[in-house]
């Protein structure tokens, strides 16, 4: 799936975040968007995501037949995972997979069940998520993402509050999962985006 980004700025008031953002992510392609705290890759992010407008421009999603997706309906073809993205702590980690996945398809292969094992929280399967920890919260915000049988994969700083046995986990599922994918991660940390090949500073587009 192919993503265009045409003239996208973003304003917040009288602040500037970027602007004049002209740029086309490639199906299966691997970015990272780079830059200071602050510069505007997880605006950007929320942006190609849909879940932001921009102040100006407009975003356009492409499948891989040439038909044109329609930003009400590109819900459904992106897994998004970031710090700040709400759970519903009120639901045990099983309702919660249950739940999110009766609306994404799951990758071919997996379940509900093997994620949970996966991610290594089958001893809290049954526990209201607001009693997790924070790393353990993550665990499952990549998991809804990752494991959603999506082609666009949007990330982040995809690590945060992982311990290093978390980070040696998403380094696996990207590799094991991310290969096919249209993938794009806001990040500063090279241990998130490892596998791009392209990287995208967010202060060139002032």
């Amino acid at each position: 799936m192919t993503i265009t980004l045409n003239d996208i700025g973003k304003r917040f008031q009288r602040y500037k975040i970027f602007g004049n953002f002209n740029y086309t992510f490639q199906g299966g392609g691997r970015y990272a968007l780079l830059g200071s705290n602050g510069s505007g890759k997880s605006t950007l992010l929320r942006v190609i995501a849909g879940i932001q407008t921009p102040s100006k421009g407009s975003v356009a999603y492409t499948d891989d037949a040439g038909q044109t997706i329609g930003s009400t309906s590109i819900f459904n073809h992106i897994g998004f995972c970031a710090p700040g993205m709400e759970l519903v702590e009120e639901l045990t980690l099983n309702e919660f997979l249950t739940f999110h996945f009766s609306f994404k398809p799951l990758l071919p292969g997996i379940t509900i069940a093997g994620i949970i094992e996966t991610i290594g929280l089958s001893q809290a399967a049954s526990k209201p998520i607001g009693e997790y920890s924070s790393g353990m919260k993550q665990r499952v915000k990549l998991a809804q993402a990752i494991f959603a049988d999506t082609p666009i994969l949007l990330l982040d700083e995809p690590c945060t509050n992982l311990d290093q046995h978390g980070v040696n986990q998403y380094t696996a599922w990207i590799n094991q999962f991310g290969s096919t994918r249209t993938i794009i991660v806001a990040s500063n940390d090279p241990r998130e985006y490892f596998f791009c090949d392209t990287t995208i500073v967010v202060e060139d587009y002032k």
